[in-house]
């Protein structure tokens, strides 16, 4: 039993172990849903400036998930974890880039 349970985790993908990955689609339209007024309100136009500005505080894919959440909480969006990695999904696919 216990090789069968090594060989299992010897060629378990690493893939299977990590984060799932969110819906960019999804992540799009809650963000066009919750997040689109207030951004343009702070940064005019659509509001995309928060992402793209010179001094922006996001760096890396977990600070991404950390502002995600912050939002999220702050805002009272009410979004499950699903769907704060959908929106994270979108942001990083649209704007950040950071490798997965």
């Amino acid at each position: 039993m216990r090789r069968l349970l090594f060989l299992f985790l010897v060629f378990l993908p690493v893939s299977a172990l990590a984060e799932p990955v969110g819906n960019p689609k999804i992540g799009q339209q809650l963000v066009e849903k919750s997040c689109i007024r207030c951004h343009a309100a702070m940064y005019g136009g659509n509001g995309s400036g928060i992402y793209t500005r010179p001094d922006r505080m996001v760096h890396n894919l977990k600070q991404l998930e950390a502002r995600v959440a912050l939002c999220n909480a702050n805002t009272n969006t009410g979004w499950l974890p699903d769907e704060e990695r959908d929106v994270v999904a979108f942001l990083n696919q649209q704007y950040y880039h950071f490798k997965q």
